[in-house]
C-alpha cells in the first residue's frame, strides 16, 4: 500500500511541476516565438526546481529511512535525469511533431506521459531519493 500511495504522491509532484513547465513550454513559444524544443528547456527547468523541492520534502520523506545521499549529491543526480528528460522530451516532441504533424502542444503531451513513467519515476524513486534500509 505504502508504495501506491509514494507513486500517487510522485505523480502528483510531477503533475504540477509538469503544469509549470508545460504552461512556461507554451507561454514562451507562442508569446517570444521561440522554437519550441528551446521552449521545453526553459519550462523543464522551472517544472525540475518545483518537482525536487515536492519530492525531496514531501513525496520521498521518510523519519525512519534517511535519504543515502547528501543534498549535494541528490541535486546533482537530479540535475543529470532533468538534463536527459529534457532531452528526451524535446526529441521526442520534435519527431512526433515532424513526422507525426502533430501540433507542439498535443506531442508534447505524448512524449511527458512515456518520460514521466518509464524515465523520471523510476530514477528519481531508486537513484536520486534511494533510501537506506533500516537493519
Amino acid at each position: 500500500m505504502e508504495r501506491i500511495f509514494v507513486f500517487a504522491k510522485a505523480q502528483l509532484s510531477a503533475f504540477i511541476g509538469g503544469l509549470s513547465d508545460y504552461a512556461i513550454m507554451v507561454f514562451v513559444t507562442e508569446v517570444f516565438h521561440v522554437h519550441y524544443t528551446i521552449s521545453i528547456a526553459i519550462g523543464g527547468v522551472v517544472g525540475a526546481i518545483i518537482n525536487f523541492s515536492l519530492n525531496k520534502g514531501w513525496t520521498f520523506r521518510s523519519k525512519k529511512n534517511p535519504y543515502r545521499s547528501s543534498i549535494y549529491r541528490q541535486l546533482l543526480k537530479f540535475a543529470l535525469v532533468v538534463l536527459n528528460s529534457i532531452l528526451l522530451k524535446s526529441s521526442g516532441t520534435y519527431f512526433i511533431t515532424t513526422f507525426l504533424r502533430i501540433d507542439y502542444k498535443i506531442s508534447r503531451i505524448i512524449t511527458d506521459l512515456f518520460v514521466s513513467l518509464a524515465f523520471n519515476y523510476t530514477l528519481q524513486k531508486h537513484w536520486v531519493f534511494r533510501k537506506v534500509k533500516v537493519k
